[in-house]
């Protein structure tokens, strides 16, 4: 009897020991599909506490959770938040006691988490692991879960996975490494300032009269689509099918316009504080985010307004830029494609601010928290205001730049984008270069109702950008016509761009040619613009064909196919008066060439065209 209870015992200590690999002190609730690219929900019970209560729980508490891969022993530290009641977005909940981190696993099998969850002042932004106090009783709970393949088609981005910068001047796929090219809407900057979102903002009295109701694209809105609180959401979810509907792959948003044009967009509890978030706010803008990911919608945060760099922390990195970082990762960040943009006209470029404007060293460290902090580490940009120089050195971490023209025309473009494609590289990164606001102030991409054919948009600004060697574009309304930046409602109103929009994306995904490799190639041009590799391939882009157009390929033997694309029709590629170039010269220096003629398109010489140039 003795030895079987010594027995009995010693199991009891074993099982205790074992307990804590396989069980978690606290088990949470585990939502979303456990498929790999699939954003996983770990909600766990926790201190129930309040937006407003006097210890302030998002900046008291901090939990994280570590999710480690076991075959391959990857690893990622993903922040967590506050989540109220679990389903803010439906209830309006401002309180609770649940806890929740949102998890991306890129890899199939195994995945083993571990929660840390701890409680001090400030203790939110603290870098350092297992600082202040226990929280509760999340602390320290670990668990598993198998993951599967994902079963979604395109354009759904889990088809491709995460959307990576890969030190190219395009984005890659990280499942089947094809790469992306964007184009959609820029405008309106206030999409998320929006009725149907919980908030103070819609009668604070700071520009009421531009909270939007996205009514047109109610009709857009398909039985299955998300909505919330019984029927709230069905506008922008609306707008959202549509734009993906015209093929657009690509969405813009500031995040926090507190000070500026529409003052109506922020994550916090109200317009004057800064270090209380609006949970169910939060939860219906990833509602909107989920699904424009299903869409095929790459997601443009802008995270300050330029009236807005020195709102918080007069523009460094304190506590309440940190707070708000930090929330918009954990929320956000498990989304697949994205780019986190530092600013919006962003630098000292004018001399009316209206709060601290940000300086170089300020400007550094917005990208290096991003590197530090995103465990995913997402494409970080700007957008000019002040132009890049300051930012290429060596202590950069910005990947990519988002460029604002100013000509009505869309004239300088073009010439922007080949301007920082040349620079050179200092740390390795060359960036990758984004027109997200071509033409002036004022008009930029007009309504159909005032310019149905778009040509300067289409030829200077959209062709212009993508053979300077952008890796897209996003269209800015301008304010002073209807539908205007901070008025727009109705994607509908410039239909007949999105539909030449699509033609261009359509091409590249024809061409077929590794452009990602490309550079600009004007000088190998006469009468034309070009990218491509030299001796591989040229897209040829001329504004008009009735001019001689003529190509410098490389001394030596060598055959090339042109074939021509219509981009105000779009369709299949067409012959033209020349199919062929026969190049048959001795080479004797690598930069030497030959100029042969490109011929012309079958028809409409004196429109513009695109000829693909491939060597056989």
């Amino acid at each position: 009897m003795f030895n079987n209870s010594i027995k009995r015992f010693s199991v009891f200590c074993l099982l205790l020991l074992l307990m804590p690999m396989t069980y978690a002190a606290v088990a949470p609730d585990v939502s979303g599909e456990l498929k790999k690219w699939h954003s996983i929900t770990l909600t766990f019970d926790g201190p129930y506490v309040s937006e407003t209560d006097e210890e302030n729980p998002f900046t008291h508490y901090q939990l994280n959770a570590v999710f480690t891969h076991k075959q391959s022993q990857k690893q990622y530290k993903i922040p967590g938040f506050f989540a109220a009641d679990g389903d803010a977005a439906n209830t309006g909940a401002s309180s609770g006691n649940k806890w929740r981190v949102i998890f991306t696993p890129d890899e199939i099998g195994e995945w083993q988490w571990r929660v840390s969850f701890r409680k001090a002042p400030f203790i939110a932004v603290s870098e350092l692991d297992y600082s202040g106090f226990v929280g509760g009783e999340i602390d320290n709970s670990q668990g598993q879960f198998n993951v599967k393949a994902s079963d979604k088609t395109w354009p759904d981005f889990r088809e491709r996975g995460r959307l990576q910068y890969v030190n190219q001047p395009y984005l890659r796929f990280a499942d089947k490494g094809g790469y992306f090219i964007k184009a959609g809407p820029d405008s309106p900057e206030n999409l998320l300032s929006y009725q149907d979102f919980d908030g103070t903002f819609h009668n604070d009295g700071h520009k009421d009269q531009l909270v939007k109701t996205w009514q047109a694209h109610e009709q857009d809105w398909q039985q299955g689509d998300p909505s919330w609180q019984k029927g709230k959401g069905k506008g922008l979810i609306g707008a959202l099918n549509y734009i993906a509907s015209k093929g657009m792959n690509s969405i813009s948003f500031l995040t926090l316009n507190i000070v500026g044009d529409d003052q109506n967009v922020f994550p916090y509890v109200d317009y004057d504080t800064y270090d209380r978030f609006d949970v169910s706010k939060l939860e219906q803008w990833n509602i909107v985010f989920s699904h424009a990911q299903s869409l095929g919608l790459f997601l443009h945060f802008k995270t300050q307004e330029a009236e807005n760099q020195g709102l918080l922390d007069n523009g460094g990195l304190g506590l309440h830029r940190q707070l708000y970082y930090r929330e918009l990762i954990a929320r956000f960040g498990h989304h697949l494609a994205l780019n986190w943009n530092m600013g919006e006209e962003n630098g000292n470029w004018y001399p009316r601010h209206q709060t601290m404007p940000q300086s170089t060293s300020q400007r550094i460290a917005m990208a290096r928290y991003f590197k530090e902090q995103d465990p995913y580490n997402h494409h970080v940009v700007i957008h000019n205001g002040n132009f890049f120089e300051d930012l290429t050195g060596a202590d950069s971490f910005y990947t990519g730049v988002s460029i604002q023209t100013s000509q009505k025309d869309f004239g300088s473009v073009h010439n922007q984008v080949k301007k920082v494609r040349s620079w050179p590289v200092a740390n390795g990164k060359p960036f990758a270069v984004a027109v997200d606001e071509p033409g002036d102030a004022e008009f930029a991409l007009q309504p159909d109702k005032f310019d149905p054919n778009h040509d300067l948009a289409r030829m200077n600004g959209l062709w212009g950008a993508l053979t300077g060697g952008a890796w897209g574009t996003e269209w800015y309304f301008g304010y002073k016509r209807e539908h205007s930046d901070l008025t727009a409602q109705d994607w509908r109103s410039r239909d007949k761009f999105w539909t030449q929009a699509k033609h261009a994306l359509d091409f590249f995904k024809m061409a077929d040619v590794p452009y990602q490799n490309a550079q600009n190639l004007d000088s190998s041009m006469i009468n034309a613009w070009a990218l491509g590799v030299r001796g591989e391939f040229y897209i040829v882009y001329a504004k008009t064909a009735d001019k001689s157009l003529k190509i410098k390929l490389p001394q030596g033997q060598a055959n090339y196919s042109v074939q021509w694309y219509n981009p105000r029709s779009g369709g299949k590629f067409i012959k033209g008066s020349v199919e062929h170039i026969n190049v048959d010269k001795p080479l004797k220096y690598y930069f030497q060439s030959v100029t042969q003629e490109l011929g012309k398109p079958p028809s409409q010489h004196n429109q513009d065209w695109v000829a693909l140039v491939k060597r056989l």
